[in-house]
């Protein structure tokens, strides 16, 4: 897995990004500073202007701090846990999420990725 630096609303989290297809091409797209959307009170999600290689999945439980992408071309950061039926492609995961969702507040986010 890589490192990754992600900034949300000013605060500062590392990542890693996992060993697979997707996450080497959204790599490829960094740095990135994204205006993320709110959904459902547990994620920030933003459509990227390239469609990235999928392999998805559905993970049955979504945990705080999976960084994922859903369909080719959006990218989604969740911040909160929760059981899913839907599917995803894995690109990697927050470490450190104790401030995870009050960094990223209940509207839209900026959030920057950089290596």
């Amino acid at each position: 897995m890589k490192p990754l630096k992600i900034t949300i609303n000013g605060q500062k989290f590392t990542a890693e990004l996992y060993d697979n297809e997707a996450a080497q091409k959204f790599m490829q797209l960094l740095p990135l500073s994204l205006t993320m959307k709110e959904l459902n009170s547990n994620e920030k999600y933003c459509y990227l202007d390239t469609a990235l290689p999928t392999n998805a999945q559905k993970p049955g439980k979504i945990n705080a701090g999976d960084i994922m992408l859903f369909g080719n071309d959006c990218l989604v950061v969740f911040y909160k846990s929760f059981n899913t039926s839907y599917s995803y492609t894995r690109i990697g995961r927050i470490e450190n999420t104790e401030h995870l969702a009050k960094a990223a507040g209940s509207s839209s986010a900026k959030i920057e990725f950089s290596l």
